[in-house]
């Protein structure tokens, strides 16, 4: 008869065991959720998973739009090496769903009725060849201005509707002596300005013949001469400091009150929310000037890649994670998107919230939901680099409105 110390060591190495069974159901998470505001919605994330028993190791690429991080997975894929799942975008979605190496996630888009509750926009993204392969996470809108709400209330304290009504705005921030738009010298910051611009300047036809068409009319005519002078216009009223800025250092000049306005995605709101900074108090959101009733969307999701059935258990928890509506509420209202559910109240989020899916709701309803090129939801990366490399060229003075206008359409061409 064995000794109860023989006994007790015997369930001592079935309990660690068994420990190390469950430590195993694990997702390595590669994202490029870096800023502040950006890592504290994914805790939400986090937290949620490990009360389903699972843990999340940690690939954090640095990088606002995500170009980095597709470099990183394309060395881990080479090597025979991918994680478990992978914030993606757009275009990227479908290149890697092209290659074969995605998982399904059929069964848990049944069970909790994707199809349903999911926009038309995003499910043309999160599908392939009929199949469930991304769970997205939200639906963001790159058309947003930014400002700094005591300065605006010295200028007046009236948002502007249109380009003019910018510019007076933006010569009264500089007569007070701060910067009056903050901007941050990337070309993904660039690309973003850029959409919003055209989106302004040509209206939600325009931007479509030319962003999401190509047209070369359109590419290399005289709205598009206007919106590059206007871009040229903008420039002005940079800082000297700008070229190479990350966004959020960007938009910490706003928030600091050491600038008037930034330019950027709905993400950026979660910065000021960190900083205990309130929507209608200590900022206000608007739509960019003249784009009103038009979003330009981009939308995280997270793709399961096929790495073996002994995680797929941990990556249909995970992306149940990611639908779930009160996950769905918590991580927007600390990120600054609204919702990628239809279902989920807007109750529990802030005004500019209750705005951006307002707005989503409109533009989805009259066709106005478009892709947004900077974040990879209008066209293939190649193309969207090509377009960055003139539009980057042309804000940084290095060739003419003239020869933008001609290069343009050669860019684009070359690069499909």
């Amino acid at each position: 008869m064995r000794s109860i110390k023989t006994l007790a060591a015997g369930a001592a190495i079935i309990a660690l065991a068994a420990g190390a069974a469950k430590a195993e159901e694990s997702v390595e998470v590669l994202h490029w959720w870096t800023a502040g505001g950006e890592a504290a919605a994914l805790n939400v994330l986090k937290q949620n998973l490990q009360k389903e028993g699972v843990s999340w190791k940690d690939m954090p690429v640095a990088g606002g739009s995500g170009v980095q991080a597709m470099t990183a997975l394309r060395a881990r894929v080479t090597s025979g090496d991918p994680p478990t799942a992978v914030q993606m975008l757009g275009f990227d979605i479908r290149d890697w769903a092209e290659m074969g190496v995605v998982g399904n996630l059929n069964d848990v888009a049944q069970k909790q009725g994707w199809d349903k509750v999911i926009p038309a926009a995003l499910q043309n993204f999160a599908k392939y060849d009929g199949n469930w392969i991304a769970a997205p996470v939200n639906i963001h809108s790159t058309n947003w201005l930014w400002i700094n709400k005591a300065a605006l209330d010295k200028a007046g304290g009236k948002a502007p509707t249109n380009f003019d009504e910018l510019v007076a705005m933006l010569d009264n921030f500089k007569s007070q002596g701060i910067i009056p738009l903050a901007h941050g010298g990337q070309p993904w910051q660039d690309g973003t300005l850029w959409e919003a611009v055209v989106l302004s300047v040509g209206g939600a036809d325009f931007y479509k013949k030319a962003i999401l068409d190509l047209d070369t009319a359109a590419l290399s005519g005289d709205t598009m001469r206007k919106v590059f002078d206007d871009m040229s216009k903008l420039k002005t009223y940079f800082d000297p400091n700008f070229s190479g800025r990350d966004w959020n250092l960007t938009s910490a000049l706003v928030i600091e009150g050491k600038a008037g306005a930034q330019e950027m995605g709905d993400w950026a709101k979660g910065e000021f929310l960190r900083a205990n900074k309130k929507p209608g108090t200590d900022f206000v959101c608007i739509r960019f000037p003249g784009t009103q009733g038009n979003v330009l969307f981009n939308a995280d999701q997270f793709v399961m890649f096929d790495v073996g059935g002994d995680k797929r258990d941990a990556q249909l928890k995970m992306a149940a994670a990611v639908e779930d509506p009160s996950f769905q509420i918590a991580f927007n209202t600390v990120k600054g998107s609204v919702p990628a559910r239809t279902d989920v109240p807007g109750d529990q989020f802030d005004d500019c919230g209750k705005k951006g899916i307002q707005d989503v709701a409109e533009a989805a309803a009259k066709g106005t939901l478009m892709g947004s090129l900077a974040h990879g939801y209008a066209q293939p990366s190649a193309i969207k680099e090509a377009i960055f490399d003139v539009v980057t060229q042309h804000l940084n003075g290095q060739i003419s409105t003239d020869e933008a206008l001609k290069r343009l359409p050669e860019a684009v061409a070359a690069a499909k």
